[in-house]
């Protein structure tokens, strides 16, 4: 069995060790860093999974804007290498997604392999741009209400900075524990390490 919870201050460190071991040295440096440098994540939807209390995959979601349209732009997302081609990439996506939609977002922006992401509804933008130097190919959106997208076009930019302030600590309640997923052949190859850009 797995546990999901929203990500409390008590599990940053180990989220962030995670982050370090499953992605290239210099993660902190590629453009979509940018975008999130003083912007609070948001936190009903920085997500953690263990089993028997081990973290074991993580997903962060930060705010950002395109024109005056407010954008979810998704990661990094990571499954330790050990529970790789578990589906739990998967299962951790399609959990947030379906939060965030609860929540009234409409649209989220990603980095990644189309291939891969494609199966959660990912699709290529034309008209978004990201910060260079990011790969036109690897820049994803899907809605989250029909027509989200639409006529949605341009930079894409830092949310405004908030107050400094605390952010707030997520509720625990929003824990759900599930089953294992079907092993899923391509999280190995992908969960992670497609990811990098993110």
């Amino acid at each position: 069995m797995y546990e999901i919870c929203p990500e409390t201050p008590a599990d940053t460190p180990e989220v962030e060790a995670l982050y370090d071991l499953c992605f290239a040295p210099g993660r902190t440096a590629l453009s979509s860093y940018r975008l999130r440098d003083g912007v609070p994540r948001v936190a009903d939807l920085c997500l953690v999974l263990r089993s028997d209390a081990v973290l074991t995959a993580a997903i962060r979601f930060w705010p950002v804007r395109i024109g005056d349209y407010p954008v979810l732009l998704l990661g990094p997302i990571a499954v330790h290498p050990t529970a790789q081609g578990e589906g739990l990439g998967g299962l951790l996506m399609r959990d947030s997604l379906t939060r965030a939609t609860k929540m009234g977002f409409e649209r989220v922006l990603l980095v990644g392999d189309a291939p891969y992401y494609s199966r959660f509804g990912f699709q290529r933008l034309d008209d978004v741009m990201m910060p260079p130097p990011t790969n036109p190919d690897r820049v994803l959106g899907l809605e989250l209400r029909p027509g989200a997208w639409v006529g949605v076009t341009g930079d894409v930019e830092r949310a405004p900075e908030q107050p400094s302030s605390l952010p707030p600590v997520p509720d625990r309640d929003d824990c759900v524990v599930i089953a294992h997923p079907k092993e899923d052949k391509d999280d190995a190859a992908n969960a992670s390490g497609s990811s990098a850009d993110l």
